[in-house]
């Protein structure tokens, strides 16, 4: 059985290695795929989209992800079992529910069970103590229902994705993630630049809070020459704001959550 591994730990401390290995011991035939571990600190709605964007592409399994900002508090741990077999494991905090939902929640219970926990449950390590645990016992085929008592899937918490506003001439976007290379992706999609009436090699206008910036609408970067601005629709389907071999987050100063204007000039 498959587990996917997703959370905003990083590499440079021992987190993710020691949930490793609490998911060797407990089902050492266990195939772990880490998706990533480089979501921003607490950034929930990240997360979700990353967990959304990559689940359509990983075998069905189970798909643990940790983002846990209130770890310690009141949120539930939970599992999540869908249409179409997968197992969502995580906190109850909207991180699963994006890809949970698309693919159709079936059932959903709440990880009390301590058999399929570890012994000892610190407040802040849920999950190596807790989630990791949860989803090495269901890779071994533990039934979901065994985990904990069933919740009313309306009950888990969601996270919104914001609708860009769409004018005659602009595009309000807000910034929903910025990667490793400074690509900034926002909340638009091609057809909302479709809609402005402009097409790949016009130039439109983006504007910031502070300054504006003038952009090519691209298809890809061999579209534009090195160091040009360009506007183009990612992998995942998302309107992106990129420089052609360089770092448009750094130029622009942009962060996530942020609003971003394409303006037809």
């Amino acid at each position: 059985m498959m587990i996917s591994f997703l959370t905003d730990f990083g590499l440079q401390d021992d987190f993710v290695g020691t949930c490793h290995g609490v998911i060797a011991v407990i089902a050492p035939d266990a195939r772990v795929i880490d998706v990533t571990h480089g979501i921003p600190p607490q950034a929930v709605l990240q997360g979700a989209l990353v967990l959304l964007n990559t689940t359509r592409y990983m075998p069905v399994g189970v798909h643990l992800a940790v983002v846990d900002p209130d770890v310690g508090g009141n949120r539930r741990a939970v599992a999540v079992r869908t249409r179409d077999g997968r197992t969502f494991v995580g906190p109850d905090n909207g991180l699963l529910m994006l890809a949970a939902d698309e693919a159709g929640v079936e059932a959903a219970h709440e990880l009390t069970e301590p058999r399929y926990r570890l012994p000892d449950v610190s407040r802040t390590f849920h999950a190596r103590d807790v989630f990791a645990p949860a989803a090495a016992h269901l890779a071994n085929g533990v039934p979901v229902e065994e985990l904990g008592p069933a919740l009313e899937p309306r009950s888990l918490v969601r996270v919104g994705v914001p609708d860009p506003e769409v004018g005659r001439s602009q595009i309000s976007a807000t910034v929903l993630s910025i990667d490793r290379f400074g690509n900034v992706a926002t909340n638009a999609r091609r057809a909302h630049v479709d809609a402005l009436g402009v097409s790949d090699g016009d130039r439109v206008e983006v504007r910031l809070t502070l300054d504006r910036y003038f952009a090519v609408v691209a298809g890809s970067f061999a579209d534009a020459p090195p160091g040009e601005l360009i506007v183009y629709e990612d992998s995942y389907g998302l309107v992106t704001l990129a420089i052609s071999r360089g770092d448009a987050a750094r130029l622009t100063g942009v962060s996530s959550g942020d609003e971003l204007r394409i303006a037809r000039t």
